[in-house]
């Protein structure tokens, strides 16, 4: 990892105000097949919140997504066959724990731990699979499989379903599948004892949107949904005892005049509620929002170059003073320092991670 050090440019206007990213490691996916080195780990400086790399992995093919857990991490392995595999991460460079276990679909591009279970959001196969997990952090067989019907108006992308995200809402009550292929938003329950994933209730956005990820308000009241095929954002309101996601409204994330094409990848909430961060691939920026009215609406304030070229993935330190943005064709992780006030936020460094896909900290 030679010379895989990060740039000091700005990164003294984040060094006031005590510790950073509320911990002291953080972990880049990067996409084998395009030359990424797989599993990057590095190292992560108090209060600037700069990223030093300490060593790599290419065990897994396509690492795509992250999730960890300890000091156990978990990376999808965006392929066909899909699979997840574990490492551990006690050292300077990722170690595999035994070989990838298979998730018996194409194309996992999600994952997220859910009580005793990791989850998979299958894009090509259209579902999600849960795996048990063992006291170690090591992976069961499929336990369940729950796949999604329909399709959308958009010829190309919108043949048939692609599960693009999976998540527990705030309660850990319920279990939310982001479907592109059929704009819609599907709400399960997690069995605890067996991994079955129960459907509860679907519902459907405007056709043509291609919804990717969802992120939730702090408060646990709203969800925000980024949709791919429309630069858009769909503010919804979550009702957390009912299990019901309803559709409020939708704001652009690029500005009115942008010629695009542009296809939004990721999308955070700051810490407070008072903004919300999209990154958008095509204009190549992050879109700067600001949550209104209690959450129920959200504004365009500004666009920010991210720093490279096509952000496919965006994360904020936990403390909520850094935002990070994986920049998959430039090949690099940039850093900003994000302004409480405004949300706006400034470059402050990068380090390079060919074919970056995600970035996730502990």
């Amino acid at each position: 990892m030679d010379g895989m050090r990060a740039e000091r440019d700005g990164t003294e206007q984040g060094r006031a105000g005590g510790r950073d990213a509320g911990g002291t490691r953080a972990f880049i996916g990067s996409f084998t097949a395009a030359g990424g080195p797989g599993v990057l780990a590095a190292t992560v400086a108090p209060g600037s919140g700069a990223l030093t790399l300490t060593g790599a992995s290419d065990a897994v093919a396509d690492p795509s997504f992250l999730a960890l857990d300890g000091d156990v991490l978990y990376a999808v392995s965006e392929a066909d066959p899909g699979a997840v595999a574990v490492f551990g991460v006690t050292g300077p460079a990722p170690r595999p724990l035994g070989a990838p276990v298979p998730v018996d679909a194409a194309g996992p591009t999600h994952l997220a731990l859910v009580g005793g279970f990791l989850l998979t959001a299958n894009y090509t196969s259209g579902s999600v699979t849960s795996l048990a997990r063992t006291a170690d952090g090591r992976l069961g067989p499929v336990a369940d499989q729950a796949r999604h019907h329909g399709s959308g108006p958009v010829a190309d992308r919108q043949r048939g379903p692609h599960a693009h995200q999976v998540l527990p809402d705030p309660t850990g009550r319920w279990v939310l599948a982001v479907d592109l292929g059929t704009d819609s938003v599907t709400v399960s329950v997690l069995d605890p004892a067996t991994g079955a994933l129960r459907p509860h209730g679907t519902t459907v956005l405007r056709p043509g949107t291609g919804p990717r990820h969802l992120a939730f308000h702090p408060a646990g009241t709203h969800a925000y949904v980024l949709n791919e095929l429309e630069p858009t954002l769909t503010v919804c309101r979550w009702d957390a005892e009912a299990g019901v996601l309803t559709p409020l409204g939708e704001t652009r994330v690029v500005p009115e005049d942008a010629t695009g094409p542009d296809y939004p990848s990721e999308v955070v909430v700051a810490p407070d509620g008072r903004h919300l961060w999209a990154a958008v691939r095509g204009a190549d920026t992050l879109a700067v929002l600001a949550l209104e009215t209690g959450g129920d609406t959200a504004r365009l304030v500004a666009s920010v170059p991210c720093g490279g070229r096509w952000p496919r993935d965006l994360a904020l330190a936990p403390s909520g003073r850094h935002l990070y943005v994986a920049n998959e064709r430039s090949g690099d992780v940039t850093w900003f320092t994000v302004d409480a006030a405004t949300g706006l936020p400034a470059r402050a460094g990068s380090v390079p991670a060919p074919a970056a896909s995600c970035v996730v900290f502990g």
